[in-house]
């Protein structure tokens, strides 16, 4: 099994101008301890989940993992996920091809069609202007315009783009992505008529959500209908990555370690792949040497193949 780690909560007790210090340690602590990718989420003011107020510290997600990546060496990086409202396609898939290249071919697009509470009143996108669709089906449908985008612009194909959405006289990309045939595509969500089908047609990596009380039901049959689209469009369902993330606590000593990882066998005896770590707060230096000292053990967990 993979471990990753996301780095959502920026509250750390300390000035703006300690802020980069305290992710340059947690991203080159993280890589040196083998821990597989590290995630930023796509929001622009702190999301309710956290618990915290919109106006706690939130950094741009491409810009952090910019960050992140000059300063580690191996790690994987990727947005847990972007939203496709966010950005201009081109312009996404010219950030990611970028960083890419930069770090050696270790970038993961991330991608999903965007979380509703962010057009609320008061929300991210209406409070920075940023053009948001107001329905799901028009996010849906931008979304699998960028997929197509983001394929069409990794094979190198410069032919006009005309979607619905989205209009690219001359989509190139140079240089290209490292990573061969292009950098994986993880599609968030659990939707199972069209986001799942999505990950079938077009992606190399699945995210699904951990309900610690309901996860032997509901992610079991969340794969079973990931088997079913592979099957309707021609696609081998082992070539995707199963990921799900899920929350920890990683300052409650080794009784809390021990029943995470006992969680993380249960997650790889359904098919589970790669689990993204979300701390339940700020990750600080001894909720990172928690993180470090299950790597090894976490590797050698098994992923029963259904």
């Amino acid at each position: 099994m993979r471990l990753g780690i996301g780095v959502t909560n920026f509250s750390w007790p300390c000035p703006p101008d300690q802020i980069g210090p305290v992710i340059t340690r947690i991203a080159t602590t993280a890589d040196a301890a083998g821990v597989d990718s590290i995630w930023t989420m796509d929001h622009f003011f702190q999301i309710r989940l956290s618990g915290l107020p919109p106006e706690s510290p939130m950094l741009e997600a491409y810009a952090t993992l910019a960050f992140i990546a000059g300063r580690t060496q191996r790690i994987r990086l990727g947005t847990l996920v972007t939203a496709v409202p966010n950005r201009h396609p081109g312009v996404l898939i010219k950030a990611v091809t970028s960083l890419d290249v930069l770090t050696g071919g270790r970038m993961v697009l991330g991608i999903g069609a965007g979380a509703p509470f962010t057009v609320t009143r008061g929300g991210e996108a209406g409070g920075l202007g940023i053009p948001y669709p107001p329905t799901l089906t028009e996010r849906y449908e931008c979304l699998e315009e960028v997929l197509q985008i983001a394929h069409q612009m990794w094979r190198g194909d410069e032919q006009p783009f005309h979607g619905r959405h989205y209009q690219l006289d001359r989509p190139l990309n140079s240089p290209n992505a490292l990573q061969r045939p292009h950098p994986p595509i993880l599609i968030g969500g659990s939707g199972e008529r069209r986001t799942l089908r999505l990950v079938a047609q077009y992606g190399d990596a699945c995210n699904l959500f951990d309900m610690p009380d309901r996860f032997a039901d509901v992610l079991p049959a969340k794969l079973r209908v990931l088997r079913e689209h592979c099957e309707q469009v021609g696609r081998d369902y082992d070539e995707i990555e199963k990921t799900t993330a899920t929350m920890a606590d990683l300052g409650g000593g080794r009784d809390c370690l021990r029943r995470l990882v006992d969680h993380l066998r249960e997650l790889a005896d359904i098919g589970i792949d790669h689990v993204l770590l979300g701390p339940l707060g700020p990750l600080d230096d001894a909720a990172l040497d928690a993180v470090a000292s299950i790597v090894p053990e976490v590797h050698e967990i098994p992923v029963h193949r259904n």
